[in-house]
């Protein structure tokens, strides 16, 4: 400063010293140090800014990505199929909360185990390892799709059914940096399907069965009833061959029987209900499937029991299936253990019932070989059968039976130790209709009885039957056929006090339109439906379509005669 001051000075009066000079270029030079830290200094601050800035850019592309990595992991958390991911050796390096569950391996469990170990697969038809898809993928680059029928196993042993797909996940060069695999359970959907299937099943052996029911039942009213009538007309029951009657009775019955099982799948067939007790049921079904065997059972009934509404043949069916399923299961013989007792209230969540108040408790229990796991699932299903001659339907038409009765059924069973089947069945509040069963024929009766049938045998058997009884007997082949007789005599001496239709005339009119026709004419008609369809919604509730009662062929005598005596009386 003294010096710029000095140099000044000199530049009014006189020449710069050689001092004056050494001062100028210090001057100088501490002027270009100062501009030099001013400059470093202004680089130093825009680099301060330019740093301030690209931390700051830092920071915000880090809180993007962790944002970005938790909205993953809550997708991956939420999301409803089981997700894993695997590193380029085929190890875990991410699952779900569902997979977690599927597989009974959490996060911190799973992370660095081989896919191998945390996701086990196998097929459900071989019981054979699957491939491992983190393996397949690595190799082939390619999408995958897992075969059908796999099933997962987890932690803990339990088994679902999965359907699973696989893919690799690569980087922005296109390289594999591991594998996604997404898969989801779907037991519950494959059930749905193995229903619906079985409601297909079904439906075929109905129409089969509606196909042959009513030409079949029709020949069988006419062997059974001729059976019959011979076996009266013999009247000596020491005659030599009245039991050979007695042996094709019984046949034509087990061939009534067969047909009753097929229709049990008629589409839209419900039971013929009758308020009825059922430990008579039990104990004849019981009796007629073990005479002669080497099972026998004990009994463990209530005294108090309530009533059901049943339709006591199929109940009987019911009864016969499971239990001689229970005796096959007991080769060696031994006692199958049957018990009925009323239940107020069903507070078991898994027993499905149209509601949980007053059942009738049917267990049938056996001490025999027990059935496997692996099909425990499956013997209610149509066709499905171990035994090397069976059909596969006993247990699928007991199934149907209950079902069409509102009740419930279900088994458990342990190998080596036996099996219990327990059924449910609601309980009636209704009177009795006839529990003590008649042996005896009504006496003969004076009236006249209009027959209604397609089938010419059908109603030459009945004219037959009924002519013995006294009975006058008009016939007729179809429901237009019949309306016009029953018109015309109406007014004569003698009018038809009852008429007895078949509920379907194949080509013409049958019951269900003629009867229409019939109660405008009176509308206090008496009429009796028949038909070889028992299973069908008018027999099950004849009395909404205007009918007294209903028969189903093939039927016996003693029935048909016992039938027309009270309808009249």
């Amino acid at each position: 400063m003294i010096g710029g001051l000095s140099a000044i000075g000199k530049i009014g009066g006189g020449s710069f010293s050689t001092h004056d000079l050494d001062l100028f270029t210090l001057f100088a030079n501490q002027v270009s140090i100062a501009i030099e830290n001013a400059r470093l200094f202004q680089d130093h601050q825009n680099i301060i800014g330019k740093l301030k800035q690209e931390i700051s850019k830092r920071k915000k592309i880090q809180t993007a990505l962790e944002k970005e990595k938790e909205q993953l992991a809550i997708t991956l958390r939420s999301i409803g199929d089981g997700v894993i991911t695997t590193d380029t050796d085929g190890k875990v390096v991410l699952i779900n909360k569902v997979a977690e569950k599927l597989c009974g391996w959490s996060q911190s469990e799973a992370c660095g185990k081989p896919l191998a170990e945390v996701f086990r697969i196998i097929s459900e038809e071989t019981r054979e390892p699957r491939d491992n898809p983190a393996e397949t993928i690595l190799k082939t680059g390619e999408i995958i799709e897992i075969a059908n029928h796999t099933a997962l196993i987890a932690r803990n042993g339990t088994e679902r059914s999965i359907a699973d797909s696989g893919a690799p996940i690569r980087d922005k060069s296109s390289q594999i940096i591991g594998v996604v695999l997404v898969f989801r359970d779907v037991t519950e959907s494959n059930r749905l399907k193995d229903e619906l299937l079985k409601v297909k099943k079904l439906e075929s052996v109905g129409v089969l069965a509606g196909g042959i029911a009513h030409d079949f039942n029709n020949i069988l009213v006419a062997i059974l009833g001729n059976i019959n009538l011979a076996s009266q007309i013999i009247g000596d029951d020491n005659h030599q061959v009245y039991p050979l009657l007695k042996d094709a009775e019984k046949a034509s019955l087990r061939a009534k029987d067969l047909t009753q099982q097929l229709l049990t799948f008629s589409q839209g067939g419900e039971p013929v209900r009758k308020t009825a007790a059922i430990p008579e049921v039990i104990k004849d079904s019981a009796d007629f499937v073990l005479r002669g065997s080497n099972v026998a059972c004990q009994y463990h009934i209530a005294d108090d029991l309530w009533l059901v509404e049943i339709d006591k043949g199929q109940i009987s069916q019911v009864i016969q299936n499971l239990i001689l399923n229970a005796s096959h299961a007991m080769p060696q013989g031994g006692n199958i253990q049957i018990s009925c007792e009323n239940i107020k209230t069903i507070s078991d969540p898994g027993i499905l019932l149209p509601r949980k108040n007053n059942y009738l408790k049917i267990t049938i229990s056996d001490s025999g070989i027990g059935i496997p796991k692996n099909i425990i699932d499956k013997i209610f299903d149509p066709y499905f059968s171990t035994k090397q001659k069976g059909s596969g339907l006993g247990l699928a038409i007991t199934h149907s039976i209950i079902s069409k009765h509102d009740g419930h059924i279900s088994v458990c069973s342990k190998l080596g130790e036996g099996t219990t089947f327990t059924i449910y069945l609601p309980a009636s509040s209704k009177e009795p209709q006839s529990l003590i069963k008649s042996t005896e024929i009504p006496p003969v009766g004076k009236a006249t009885i209009m027959i209604m049938d397609d089938d010419e045998m059908v109603r030459t058997l009945a004219q037959r039957i009924l002519s013995q009884f006294g009975y006058e007997v008009v016939l007729a082949e179809d429901g237009k056929e019949a309306i016009q007789l029953y018109e015309n005599a109406k007014d004569s001496p003698n009018p038809i006090d009852l008429i007895i239709m078949d509920l379907t005339i194949p080509g013409g009119m049958g019951g269900k339109e003629a009867i229409e026709k019939i109660h405008q004419i009176n509308p206090e008609a008496k009429v009796i439906v028949t038909s070889g369809y028992s299973n069908d919604p008018i027999m099950a509730n004849h009395k909404e379509y205007g009918f007294c009662a209903t028969i189903t062929k093939p039927f016996m005598i003693k029935e048909l005669i016992r039938l027309v005596s009270q309808v009249l009386s």
